[in-house]
């Protein structure tokens, strides 16, 4: 089935979207199947946030603090910096928006230009087409019709603090290019009316051919409990020609020959010599301060680095990631959804540290230390933080630190940071990713403050957590966390929904955060802890099991039922009834059983209630496994493959939302998936290739998963590890943290493989030496 669909998506698939990956040879180093395969443009369709996957054509590194993009529009909550229906381009953004739910903070803008500067957004627009376009993970080009005629072709790379930008002039007059500072903020997608003037500051150096300034625009400034009060977006951009003449612009007025200006509206421009042809800008970006801008640009693309060194050492950092992963058997559009996966995977969080240091938005003051930044954890708890254990090691360690150093500075561990938290989404997921990362061997952090820090999570109320509903993106209130605890979750075990708003959905979440917990400290041998935790973790889920429906209901404080469609967040009744991944033997008992619990996953499938494009839903495929239906999962996980990925611009069902949505689907390409990622477990599902070989970083040898078949059968006959046959769906991570070898037997058909029930008992909580 995936093959025939794969045949049909690259049927549908034109010249020119295949074009699209193909950059020049000289931006082609070093070689790479792997990446040649990605297509930064999958996702980017249509307008609806929901509607085509949120993302933008960027370039960068991995992790990078900040990624490149043409701007085909302003953006903010719910609007990219690039929409791939729109026609014209204004300039060349460094964006620190990490999903289109946040803001834009600090961004950097660049906008090439002939003859008269135009430095207001909307007359400053150049047309230009897709058939004219390459996007790449390292490389960005577009030909641009100049607006008095002739024609700039823009192109971009980047390091992780450094925009690399050459644009060549051809037939145009008076050759320019504008480095905005400040522009309107709008606050929200509710209203794009509510607008805000961050003031900002630029002043340009003709003798060191240098325009730098700041940039304080945080569009979440409105929300979250921190103001991070000094925050600015610094820049510096360094240009390898010498500026004929320069100024400023404010609000639309030009300013000849002015060399600093501040304000809001502020932009500042360099002209060329006519004859100019090929312009050239690196723009170094900071938190910190201009001076560290510049050190930067120094350090990541020192004077003399030509756009292709710089386009081969962003290119070389993803091969060095995606050149890990190798897989047999796949359609051309197979090859590029999978990589396209792993490179949205390793986005975000993003560094936020600068030469050993980092601005802290949670005490104003600047840290030495690492830190990251850009954490939409509701989403990425689930399987990308166990997709990054896998391939980016190395860097869990110094995003765990980064959390703890928001704990030790602001109080709290992050629930969804963009610079400082912004109290949007529910629970304390933290307390997951910490968890996972000792359970599966990552210890390499401050063990006893991570401890407090999650132990804090589940046993400290927010202030005013008798009155305060902390509704989405509610304002002027303090940290969130756990909202509920005090009033009426510790006592009765569930949140009460006249008093909280999304009450069930907290009930469940806190329930798998202090299951996080209980595990934690199990492996720290807090016996004691780990019981008290575990109780509460297993008892607080059935608290809102409505017996008389079978589904999960809200309850007020009174502990009457709230109705069926009250206290959800981001999903409804259907989906958080199978939101109990740590006790799913308890839930299917609560169901009726196996065959009853069976019937209501099919009830769910066939009656339209899975939503794949939001979170909640994705673990529920796997169910069937776990209810003795093994073929069942394989057939539902290819469906929703079919349905949610391809590899168009409108690949991507949903948002991104930061890669949760591409883990899913490498996770389920590879055949298991992680249902309960604080386990140390991944239940299997059904591979999508013939083979896929993994040089896991750390591990001795590569973990090689076989299916010959796969892509014409779903169904699995077998599966064995290192010889080993699996009488369970059931993979632990030391089965596969070392390498080794997974075999599946695949079959065209329905097969009685696991059609017993997952046997009920202790989970296997192995800590993996890595």
């Amino acid at each position: 089935m995936a093959r025939l669909l794969a045949f049909a998506l690259l049927a549908a698939t034109t010249n020119a979207q295949l074009h699209r990956r193909d950059a020049p040879p000289a931006f082609s180093k070093p070689a790479s199947t792997a990446v040649d395969f990605v297509d930064p443009f999958i996702g980017n369709g249509g307008d609806s946030p929901n509607g085509s996957g949120g993302m933008i054509p960027s370039t960068a590194p991995p992790f990078a603090m900040t990624r490149w993009v043409a701007q085909t529009r302003q953006n903010y909550v719910s609007v990219t910096p690039y929409n791939y229906t729109d026609t014209s381009i204004h300039g060349f953004q460094g964006t620190h928006q990490p999903a289109i739910w946040m803001g834009e903070s600090g961004q950097a803008i660049i906008a090439p230009g002939a003859g008269t500067v135009r430095p207001i957004f909307e007359d400053r627009g150049m047309s230009f087409s897709h058939a004219n376009e390459v996007a790449t993970a390292g490389y960005y080009s577009v030909l641009l019709d100049s607006i008095e005629g002739g024609t700039i072709h823009g192109e971009q790379s980047a390091t992780s603090r450094v925009g690399h930008l050459r644009f060549t002039f051809t037939n145009t007059a008076a050759p320019y290019v504008l480095v905005e500072a400040t522009r309107a903020s709008v606050m929200g997608s509710d209203d794009p009316t509510n607008v805000t003037y961050p003031l900002g500051a630029i002043a340009i150096d003709p003798a060191k051919r240098e325009i730098s300034g700041r940039n304080p625009e945080r569009q979440d400034f409105i929300i979250g409990p921190n103001s991070a009060p000094s925050f600015n977006g610094y820049f510096v951009a360094r240009f390898n020609k010498p500026f004929e003449s320069f100024g400023t612009a404010q609000n639309g007025s030009v300013a000849e020959g002015a060399t600093e200006g501040a304000g809001a509206l502020l932009s500042a421009f360099a002209r060329f010599a006519e004859n100019t042809k090929v312009v050239d800008v690196r723009v170094g970006v900071s938190f910190i301060s201009v001076e560290q801008a510049r050190k930067n640009l120094d350090a990541e693309v020192p004077d003399g680095t030509t756009l292709e060194q710089t386009v081969e050492k962003t290119r070389a950092a993803w091969v060095e990631k995606l050149d890990l992963v190798q897989i047999e058997g796949a359609s051309e559009d197979e090859s590029v959804m999978f990589y396209t996966g792993i490179f949205r995977t390793l986005q975000y969080p993003y560094e936020q540290s600068e030469d050993g240091e980092y601005y802290s938005g949670y005490d104003d003051m600047v840290h030495e230390g690492e830190s990251y930044t850009g954490y939409s954890i509701w989403d990425t708890f689930r399987a990308e933080w166990a997709w990054q254990i896998l391939l980016a090691p190395e860097r869990i360690p110094g995003m765990v630190t980064s959390m703890l150093q928001d704990y030790t500075e602001g109080g709290w561990l992050p629930m969804w940071k963009n610079i400082v938290e912004t109290n949007i989404m529910v629970g304390t997921h933290a307390d997951s990713l910490i968890a996972e990362a000792v359970i599966k061997g990552i210890t390499d952090f401050d063990i006893n403050t991570a401890y407090a820090a999650v132990h804090k999570d589940a046993t400290v109320p927010p202030e005013n957590d008798w009155n305060t509903s902390y509704f989405d993106r509610e304002e002027n209130v303090g940290y969130e966390v756990r909202a509920g605890l005090s009033s009426v979750y510790e006592a009765d075990g569930f949140v009460a929904s006249d008093i909280h708003s999304e009450a069930a959905s907290r009930t469940l979440d806190y329930a798998y955060d202090d299951y996080a917990l209980s595990v934690l400290a199990a492996a720290l041998g807090k016996s004691e802890d780990s019981a008290h935790f575990r109780a509460r973790a297993f008892s607080a889920p059935f608290t809102i099991f409505n017996n008389d429906t079978g589904f999960m209901e809200a309850r007020n404080a009174s502990g009457a039922w709230a109705g069926q469609d009250a206290g959800w967040t981001e999903g409804d009744m259907w989906a958080y009834t199978f939101d109990v991944v740590h006790d799913v033997p308890a839930l299917i008992q609560r169901r009726g059983g196996n065959a009853s619990f069976v019937a209501f996953l099919d009830q769910h499938f066939d009656g339209g209630h899975n939503d794949h494009t939001n979170e909640p839903s994705h673990h529920i495929p796997y169910f069937y496994s776990l209810a003795g239906a093994a073929s069942k999962s394989q057939s539902r996980i290819r469906e929703i493959a079919k349905d949610n990925y391809n590899a168009s611009v409108n690949g991507l069902s949903g948002n991104e939302d930061c890669g949760q949505m591409s883990a899913w689907y490498i996770f389920s390409a590879l055949g298991f998936y992680p249902v309960d990622p604080v386990s140390a477990e991944y239940v299997i599902g059904t591979p999508f290739f013939d083979k896929v070989t993994i040089a896991l970083p750390g591990a001795p040898k590569p973990l090689v998963i076989t299916s010959p078949g796969a892509p014409f059968k779903p169904y699995i006959k077998s599966v064995s590890v290192n010889g080993r046959e699996l009488a369970q769906p059931i993979l632990t991570h030391a089965d596969i943290a070392r390498g080794g070898t997974i075999e599946f037997e695949m079959s065209d058909a329905p097969q009685a493989w696991c059609s017993a029930t997952l046997a009920k008992g202790e989970k296997r909580y192995e800590h993996v030496e890595l």
